[in-house]
């Protein structure tokens, strides 16, 4: 077995001896004593002089202990994708907080339009709606943007509760993938249509707060949803206020309406997932290479499908969800501001017998144009969903054009590349030695 010494009697000139002498120089004056015998253990000579790596081909237990106590580090390449990996969820995370937090002021100003059937201005465009929410901040201020936010909030976690505990009981899944067979399938529809017909009363007083003017009403407690809601389910048969309709009214549409929604969402996503697959493949074999990161495509993937599922879904259900909203808050006795001025206030009086009635009276009163009232606000919504997804990637972007311009931290404290200690102590000596290490590595 040969080691540095035949190097040395084959007659090495001057200069490598000094390669020699400072990398010795560089690893003794930071504590990375590494003996003579280890580097015997892994390289040998050949009969012609040449420096051949020695493996072994069976791992023994003491050569994995000694391989879990090198200092090995990270290649750049790792450490940018795993950057590009916590940004991609990080932005996923974003979008999830703008879906149900950003976006309710939004919610708030499309539900008081949707529910007020004798209003002049139906808000389709968004930019009659900007002197309605300056008058609204100027009476009220921002609070009146954000009513009932936290029983949405509320309701929504108690719609995926409900959906876990029936598929702990029931082993019905409550999440479809490509491998899902039939009978999964209809077991899943039957999960979400419970799931939903249980939420349902609760939603309904959801949407009361929401809707409700502050400066008219008292503003309700955080756990007042489920007092109202409760309510509701107790009154089945006689309606509790007026003309309230009752829960057996309210189910089929609410239900079948959810129901709809959720399907076409899913197809949508769907089909959306396979063009965007497509092409991001697509443009990897136009650059000719492709990425070794596929979760932070799989992403980005699953952000842009959401958001298309969820734009689609939204504009083409936008009519029925009109229907339902004036159903649910007949009978409540809310008073909601008026936002064909954003100063006044109107109480909401409608004797709608079910959906279909609703649905007709809407269109011989209001026109189809009715079924629509605040779908500027909805627009607005998007438009705020997009940019915030927008600025979020650039910030994203930026961080990671910052981080990868820098050399990686362990590659860093391998070999101690800090500036002040280059340029004051061994700088020299550093950039010979590691020079003297990439000449190893390219030879053949």
């Amino acid at each position: 077995m040969a080691g540095i010494s035949d190097y040395q009697d084959q007659g090495l000139d001057d200069d490598d001896y000094d390669d020699f002498d400072n990398s010795q120089r560089l690893h003794s004056s930071y504590q990375y004593n590494y003996p003579i015998e280890n580097f015997n253990n892994y390289y040998q000579t050949s009969s012609r002089g040449e420096l051949t790596l020695n493996l072994q081909k069976t791992p023994t237990a003491s050569s994995f202990k000694s391989y879990q106590q090198t200092n090995f580090y990270d290649s750049p390449e790792s450490e940018e994708v795993s950057l590009r990996r916590y940004l991609s969820h990080s932005i996923s995370l974003v979008s999830l907080i703008t879906e149900n937090i950003i976006s309710h002021p939004f919610i708030v100003l499309r539900r008081q339009s949707q529910v007020y059937q004798n209003s002049k201005h139906y808000h389709i465009h968004p930019a009659r709606l900007f002197p309605v929410v300056c008058h609204l901040y100027a009476r009220q201020g921002i609070s009146a943007l954000f009513k009932g936010l936290g029983s949405s909030l509320l309701v929504r976690g108690s719609l995926l509760a409900i959906e876990d505990v029936i598929d702990k009981i029931t082993q019905w899944p409550k999440e479809i993938n490509s491998r899902t067979t039939m009978k999964q399938f209809g077991q899943h529809l039957i999960l979400k249509s419970i799931s939903l017909g249980i939420v349902l009363p609760f939603y309904s007083a959801s949407l009361v707060e929401t809707v409700q003017s502050d400066i008219a009403s008292e503003k309700p407690g955080l756990l007042d949803v489920f007092r109202e809601g409760s309510s509701r389910w107790l009154a089945w048969s006689v309606p509790a206020k007026g003309r309230m309709l009752p829960v057996w009214a309210l189910l089929p549409s609410g239900v079948c309406i959810g129901l709809s929604k959720y399907l076409f969402g899913v197809i949508i996503k769907g089909i959306s997932t396979r063009i965007l697959s497509r092409h991001y493949q697509n443009k990897e074999e136009k650059q000719g290479a492709r990425s070794k990161d596929l979760s932070t495509i799989n992403n980005e993937v699953e952000l842009a499908s959401n958001i298309i599922s969820l734009i689609t879904s939204e504009i083409l259900f936008y009519p029925f969800e009109t229907v339902l909203h004036r159903i649910q808050l007949q009978g409540t006795r809310t008073i909601i501001d008026n936002l064909d001025t954003g100063t006044q206030v109107v109480p909401i009086l409608t004797s709608y017998e079910g959906a279909f009635d609703c649905y007709v009276t809407t269109i011989q009163s209001e026109g189809f144009g009715g079924l629509y009232k605040g779908f500027g606000a909805l627009m607005l919504q998007f438009a705020a969903h997009l940019a915030v997804i927008k600025l979020s990637k650039w910030v994203f972007n930026q961080i990671t054009e910052i981080c990868s311009e820098k050399a990686p931290t362990k590659v860093t404290e391998f070999y101690n590349l800090e500036p002040t200690s280059i340029s004051q102590q061994h700088g020299s000596t550093v950039s010979r030695s590691l020079s003297y290490v990439s000449s190893l590595n390219d030879e053949p």
